[in-house]
């Protein structure tokens, strides 16, 4: 009787170990840190469905970007703060045979920045550009230098960051990165070699036990 209860106590332990590992393994999801581009709607930001290499807004539009780590659309950081065209473009103008373009420059938090690089601080820009500008020659026009990668892909907004373009990041990572090597939470070895260290114990009493009730 005594060495079934002692089993299943193991069991149990053995569970638990798994369930606190698979939990640590999905919290570490991969994101990708990049420049997300934003079309204002209202007072909405909407996830741009062109790239800014396309895109060719309108006299009046708002347009943001935003530096950020997200997994994908659905969980990417909007721009942050207030994003009106007649206070962003007050002291520009309108001017014949041009548009204005209203730019919301979001660099991201340092929890979002790459290792070494400290956010600047956000911005706004009115562009003042030909009717048929893009996105990106609006932004080329008030925040350079701009960097691309050889697929087009928007790397840098005013030099920031410095390298890098669209990397990978492990969430538990991108924590490290901004606390430290000495803050966060038990990595997911030390957490393993918990689970051995209780699931050897467990073993070891069961033993024993078994010896004497043998």
């Amino acid at each position: 009787m005594k060495v079934t209860v002692i089993r299943r106590r193991a069991l149990t332990l053995v569970l638990a170990v798994l369930v606190v590992l698979t939990g640590a393994a999905q919290a570490q999801a991969t994101g990708y840190r990049y420049w997300s581009f934003w079309d204002r709607d209202g007072e909405r930001w909407t996830y741009a469905t062109q790239g800014p290499s396309l895109a060719r807004p309108s006299d009046g539009d708002v347009q943001g970007f935003r530096f950020a780590v997200s997994e994908d659309s659905n969980d990417a950081a909007r721009p942050r703060g207030a994003a009106e065209f007649a206070v962003i473009c007050a002291r520009t103008p309108a001017r014949d045979g041009t548009k204005r373009v209203a730019l919301v420059i979001d660099f991201g938090t340092a929890a979002d920045a790459p290792s070494g690089e400290a956010p600047p601080a956000r911005r706004t820009a009115c562009a003042r550009v030909s009717p048929e500008a893009t996105t990106a020659e609006a932004l080329a026009a008030v925040a350079k230098p701009l960097r691309y990668d050889t697929n087009a892909l928007l790397c840098a907004i005013s030099g920031y960051p410095a390298k890098g373009c669209g990397e990978p990041v492990v969430e538990g990572e991108q924590k490290k990165e901004a606390s430290g090597a000495s803050g966060g939470g038990p990595s997911l070895g030390l957490v393993a070699g918990i689970a051995v260290v209780v699931v050897l114990g467990a073993a070891g009493v069961w033993q024993v036990r078994r010896r004497r009730d043998g």
